[in-house]
């Protein structure tokens, strides 16, 4: 399989604290792979630095085969990576499609009524603003967004975080369909059964740095494996 995104050692800080002890990871294309780990593991900061929201201080992140590390977030946009952070940053005057729309670029397959059919749901509040959509609705709304910006990568950081049970399920469906369209995915999660159920592979972090990588198959086989990095200390 080809590889579109390799993370190799990456050191991060905040200020003159080390977020980041030296994290590695692969992610091929077509593949989803999650990050797990307890709150604090580093599993944002890896995210927020493969996008140069933070500067990575040592290490190299390579993407479609070219090193992004020293490049400005906009410039690693353009290539083709999209973040949907955890805050949602919905527009709240905006209506639901055109939050969306902002954030099309031009060319990309995901089209208003291609996302509307791969994500049946919108259809349900698109005229609506979106400061009067509910926590869930507006994090589906974000990852269309995503979407519409064309990634060949697209990075989800808790999708869904504080969302109701019905919202996750409905979370749940849409990375799922995101899968079928074979969408490279780096997923940020919680909720450890919906990982498991839509990641290929697992990355284990833990103080900042990569302990373990398993397939999702291995992970189930081998609850413990998984348990000794997660378990609240």
């Amino acid at each position: 399989m080809k590889t579109l995104l390799q993370i190799d050692a990456i050191e991060t800080f905040y200020g003159k604290s080390q977020a980041l002890h030296g994290v590695t990871f692969h992610v091929n294309e077509g593949e989803t792979v999650a990050l797990l780990g307890r709150n604090g593991a580093g599993k944002t900061t890896t995210l927020r630095s493969i996008m140069a929201l933070n500067h990575v201080a040592t290490g190299r992140v390579h993407f479609a085969g070219q090193d992004i590390s020293a490049r400005e977030t906009h410039e690693i946009a353009r290539m083709g990576m999209t973040l949907v952070p955890e805050t949602r940053d919905a527009f709240s005057l905006l209506t639901v499609e055109e939050n969306i729309m902002l954030g099309y670029r031009e060319g990309s397959p995901f089209t208003l009524d291609r996302i509307m059919n791969l994500l049946p749901i919108i259809k349900e509040f698109r005229g609506r603003k979106g400061g009067e959509l509910s926590g869930g609705q507006q994090q589906i709304m974000v990852m269309a967004r995503g979407l519409a910006m064309n990634p060949r990568v697209l990075l989800l950081d808790e999708p869904s975080q504080g969302l109701a049970p019905v919202m996750v399920t409905a979370v749940a469906e849409v990375l799922q369909k995101l899968k079928q369209e074979k969408l490279t995915v780096v997923l940020v999660e919680q909720n450890l059964r919906m990982a498991l159920n839509v990641a290929d592979r697992v990355v284990l972090l833990e103080d900042g740095a990569t302990v373990d990588s398993m397939t999702s198959t291995e992970a189930l086989a081998d609850p413990e494996r998984l348990e000794k990095h997660l378990a609240v200390h």
